[in-house]
């Protein structure tokens, strides 16, 4: 699996929210929200499909998977 055009191992039955949870450092719940209420502020992209947070705990993840993961940034 590659994220961000690194490859990386994946672990059997792992999810997208798995993912996020690894990278954030943060425990994310089954809404894709932090699991103290707090926005991630992350997008994610699987195969060049964004996937929906509210599909990220259903969503696994395969060797040979291209995904992306955008954080979102403030300024102007």
């Amino acid at each position: 699996m590659a994220v961000n055009g690194q490859e990386r191992p994946v672990q059997p039955g792992s999810t997208v929210t798995d993912l996020v949870a690894e990278i954030t450092g943060r425990a994310i719940a089954t809404d894709g929200r932090a699991a103290d209420g707090s926005r991630v502020g992350v997008a994610v992209a699987r195969n060049a499909a964004v996937v929906p947070r509210s599909l990220w705990w259903s969503t696994g993840l395969a060797p040979g998977d291209e995904i992306e993961i955008v954080t979102a940034v403030q300024g102007g």
